[in-house]
């Protein structure tokens, strides 16, 4: 059995939940206020559980692409450029929705990261089957959300 590198689990945790910390601050924050001005659609969730959420699913995904790197596989090089690929789409969300106010740019952007994450879960399961699993609330989360945001794309 491999050593567990601590640290490294780390710096992988910490660089996604950066990741969704600058899409916040990008996005310039106060998303309640606008979120409670939106008609919803059935499902919606109060506004508290998505930063709730979204910290949990960050950090099981740093330690998804810590498995990848620790793997050695030849393979985990293109499945970690997936990992960064996504990451950097879901980054987009917030600053699309929120920032910009544009919910149809939001739907474009949530779209591509349900296409993006399956394709890093099918990457990483031909590499680490636990880290591909590790995915699948992202996965489940990110199909809910694609489900909101064209809820709110057609309600407002």
């Amino acid at each position: 059995m491999k050593k567990i590198k601590i640290w490294d689990i780390l710096i992988y945790v910490l660089s996604a939940e950066l990741a969704g910390a600058l899409s916040a601050l990008i996005a310039g924050g106060n998303f309640g206020a606008y979120y409670e001005t939106l008609s919803k659609p059935p499902l919606a969730p109060p506004a508290w559980l998505f930063p709730v959420v979204w910290a949990v699913l960050y950090a099981v995904m740093g330690i998804s692409a810590y498995l990848i790197n620790e793997s050695g596989s030849e393979q985990r090089r293109p499945a970690l450029i997936l990992y960064i690929v996504q990451l950097f789409a879901n980054l987009l969300w917030s600053p699309v929705f929120f920032g910009l106010r544009s919910s149809g740019g939001a739907v474009a952007v949530v779209i591509a990261m349900l296409v993006l994450v399956v394709c890093m879960i099918a990457a990483f399961a031909k590499i680490h089957r636990c880290a591909a699993l590790l995915n699948i609330p992202y996965l489940v989360w990110t199909a809910f959300a694609a489900y909101l945001t064209i809820g709110f794309c057609l309600f407002n």
